[in-house]
């Protein structure tokens, strides 16, 4: 493992309290991201170094550009289109089965445009996390069991594996996806110590490697596709929620970080907590694929 230290370097001090969702937007050149529950949608311009922000109407879990301008949320009540021109959302459609203490957490766009999404208990004690599928104009549950806490999911670059988190149970599984869109043969990928944090937010590289954030671990790790831990990357912040990978080569990793849960104490010895996150990667991401919304 190549574990390297004081790497990082500070993008943004945002404060969010539950800092989630980094995805880079090729047209744009810029970085999406969102703070869960205050509710804000970022966007940071790494040309000006500067961050917009917009308001969200409830809990906002992920954003995806789409081809026409758009923006695709995820909201804790459904899938909307949401434009930056304006700052208006517009309601596409619910997850079925969606009880009303669940919420949408985090998500990833596949190939073929479609968006994965997983939904999770608010209150974090019931297993109602389901893992869904956005084919642009529905949305199907796979038949993955639920959990409290789902996280990811991510897809590799052929389209054919989907990754997925069980944060509370410690665990990242993959499955393979079929020519429908459905998953087969789930299996354990990689199993976190709690002593290590536990696992959040996943992202696949160019190369199928797998980068996670760990919750309460202070780092983002990067796994193989085999699942062996290949490096880990320490930050100043304990609740590491996601990795993204951007800039003009894709060789920039993004790091959403999270305050939320931290008492006066935590918060003095990692005043950065909440923050923005980058360092450099030798493995580029994938280049985002446009979210497919209002077609199949």
């Amino acid at each position: 493992m190549n574990e390297l230290r004081n790497v990082w370097r500070g993008v943004w001090q945002g404060q969010m309290l539950l800092g989630e969702g980094p995805v880079w937007d090729v047209a744009r050149a810029m970085l999406w991201f969102v703070d869960i529950k205050t509710p804000r949608i970022y966007c940071y311009d790494p040309a000006t170094d500067m961050v917009e922000g917009w308001d969200a109407p409830t809990y906002v879990g992920w954003v995806f550009p789409c081809d026409d301008g758009t923006i695709v949320a995820g909201l804790r009540n459904g899938v909307a289109r949401f434009d930056p021109s304006t700052g208006g959302f517009e309601h596409l459609v619910a997850p079925v089965p969606h009880p009303d203490h669940n919420r949408l957490n985090d998500a990833t766009v596949a190939p073929d445009g479609t968006i994965w999404f997983g939904t999770m208990d608010d209150e974090e004690a019931q297993a109602t996390g389901r893992i869904f599928r956005f084919d642009g104009m529905a949305v199907t549950a796979a038949t993955i069991a639920p959990v409290t806490i789902t996280n990811g999911p991510a897809v590799s670059p052929d389209g054919k594996l989907l990754y997925f988190v069980d944060t509370g149970g410690g665990l990242v599984r993959v499955a393979e996806i079929d020519e429908k869109g459905e998953v087969r043969a789930q299996r354990d990928f990689v199993s976190i110590d709690p002593a290590d944090g536990h696992p959040d937010g996943v992202t696949v590289d160019s190369a199928g490697n797998i980068w996670l954030g760990l919750w309460g671990g202070w780092c983002a790790r990067l796994y193989s596709a085999r699942g062996e831990l290949l490096r880990e990357v320490r930050l100043p912040a304990a609740n590491v929620t996601k990795v993204a990978l951007g800039g003009p080569d894709l060789k920039t990793a993004y790091v959403t970080t999270a305050r939320i849960g931290l008492d006066e104490q935590a918060l003095s010895e990692q005043p950065e907590a909440g923050s923005l996150f980058a360092f450099d990667v030798e493995m580029p991401g994938q280049a985002l694929r446009y979210a497919r919304v209002g077609r199949r």
